[in-house]
């Protein structure tokens, strides 16, 4: 069975899971914030749940290989199960605490930072333990790259398999182009780029003027472009215009394709990054959207110092646009034409390869030219024109998987908008929360924008957007396909 297959994987994922808490217990040990009995406890957990798991091993045997749908389930259990060890240091801490803390709020609030959505039920950030706001930060640098890539890279047991769950993890329109010959080398390589870029960061961001842990924590939401913060004000709360372009420069680069970089880094060719088409669509779309609420503002007379318009708009149209989330003000106050820009802009304004959520630059580049392929067609009927991008032919099975997942990214915004409006949520607040989700960029309109949080959803609500989430994160088809009759069926 598929299940008693996956479970040995997935236990020693989950066993070396419990081991990146000890990241913030070190911290909470250092800084004795009051949450330093908690992880003990969530780790000792995590790792009896992982060892539980492992134990089907003696069941299924030692060298079984995964198959595809074998990659496919195993990604759909390790990102519907880790949400739930990552919430046991919060439900611990506050229960010692003696606070009201639902499982609902608990796996809603861990799931956004694996997914990198940065959505939050929490208020009164600043006054949590300094440990329990990296967890919740750290975790988004986790599930940035996926936490399935690292494992493929570290565990050689997962051998043939890997590439199974490589391509279930990876995000865009073409899964299949390897970077180097072995999988594991190409997961190294991808996430040797990303601790670079991360360091990077931190060291800029630290250097800028914040404190160690705030500039650790912002940047574990910086290059995965999560957008939780360690305060309640968001990046507001500094009140730093040169904090402002630090995260401008390396929200734009976490935007980008992490294979690419490597590629430049191991080809030693820079120029391959601005000769890439998808990077450049991104960066001219973050910037180019973000001068033109710019001019929207000073037309509006918002803002009256231009370069000041041009700094606030850059930060929170690239933080919205690249599915981030932070936020320097509540932008739901400007002219009606840029939040609604801004979250729409989530949906493409993020590489393939990226550590972004929504369409990506890609699938729109590649629908884009088929649109103009077929408008050339309807002239010259036996026109032959493959389409291009990058200057590589891009085959029909790729288009055809790309119409695929248009149809199922609008059915599921357009399914769960419906859904919470069953629950009599207004329309602008369900919708937004809805795309906010499934892009996996956090604050939406109304009660959910950036001067609000997701606190005041119901139960019902809160697993709705939790669902919206996991897709997203998942790219949907990933996930749907667990439900259908065909991938159960021998």
């Amino acid at each position: 069975m598929p299940l008693l297959r996956v479970f040995p994987v997935l236990g020693v994922i989950v066993m070396v899971f419990s081991a990146t808490m000890c990241v913030p217990l070190a911290v909470a040990w250092l800084m004795q914030d009051g949450a330093v009995r908690a992880f003990p406890l969530a780790i000792a957990a995590t790792f009896a749940l992982g060892l539980a798991l492992r134990s089907a091993v003696f069941v299924v045997g030692r060298n079984v290989e995964l198959q595809t749908r074998d990659g496919i389930l195993l990604v759909g259990l390790v990102w519907t199960l880790l949400p739930f060890c990552a919430s046991f240091p919060l439900l611990i801490h506050f229960a010692q605490e003696g606070t009201h803390f639902s499982f609902t709020d608990a796996y809603f609030e861990a799931m956004s930072g694996l997914t990198t959505t940065g959505a939050t039920v929490l208020t009164g950030l600043d006054a949590l333990p300094g440990s329990i706001n990296l967890w919740r930060c750290f975790l988004q640098w986790l599930g940035g790259m996926g936490i399935l890539v690292l494992a493929v890279a570290i565990l050689p047991m997962l051998g043939v398999g890997g590439s199974q769950v490589f391509r279930a993890e990876a995000t865009g329109p073409m899964k299949e182009a390897k970077l180097t010959p072995r999988i594991t080398e190409t997961a190294k390589g991808l996430w040797s780029v990303y601790c670079g870029l991360s360091l990077a960061c931190a060291l800029a961001y630290w250097l800028g003027g914040m404190s160690a842990l705030d500039a650790w924590a912002h940047m574990f939401t910086t290059m995965s472009l999560g957008g939780l913060s360690t305060h309640d004000n968001s990046f507001g709360y500094f009140a730093s215009p040169t904090l402002e372009w630090i995260a401008i420069v390396f929200m734009l680069i976490a935007s980008g394709n992490f294979a690419l970089y490597f590629v430049a880094v191991a080809k030693r060719s820079p120029a391959r990054i601005v000769h890439d088409q998808e990077w450049r669509g991104t960066q001219v779309l973050l910037v180019g959207g973000s001068v033109f609420v710019a001019i929207l503002l000073l037309a509006r007379g918002v803002i009256t110092d231009p370069l000041d318009a041009l700094r606030t708009a850059l930060f929170n149209v690239v933080s919205i646009g690249s599915t981030t989330g932070y936020a320097t003000l509540d932008y739901t106050t400007w002219p009606v034409f840029a939040p609604l820009f801004m979250i729409l802009l989530s949906g493409i304004a993020t590489s393939a390869g990226s550590t972004g959520a929504g369409i990506k630059m890609a699938r729109v580049l590649l629908l884009l030219k088929q649109a103009r392929r077929e408008m050339s067609r309807s002239i010259h009927p036996r026109m032959v024109r493959p389409v291009m991008l990058s200057g590589h032919a891009v085959d029909n099975g790729t288009l055809l998987s790309v119409l695929g997942f248009m149809l199922l990214y609008g059915g599921t915004i357009i399914g769960l908008t419906m859904t919470l409006l069953l629950s009599d949520m207004p329309f602008d607040t369900a919708f937004s929360a809805v795309v906010a989700s499934v892009n996996n960029m956090g604050p939406g309109l109304g009660p959910v924008g950036p001067a609000g949080n997701f606190q005041g959803l119901s139960d019902f609500q809160t697993w709705v957007c939790t669902l919206a989430m996991l897709l997203g994160r998942l790219e949907i088809l990933s996930f749907l396909v667990l439900f259908t009759p065909g991938f159960w069926r021998r």
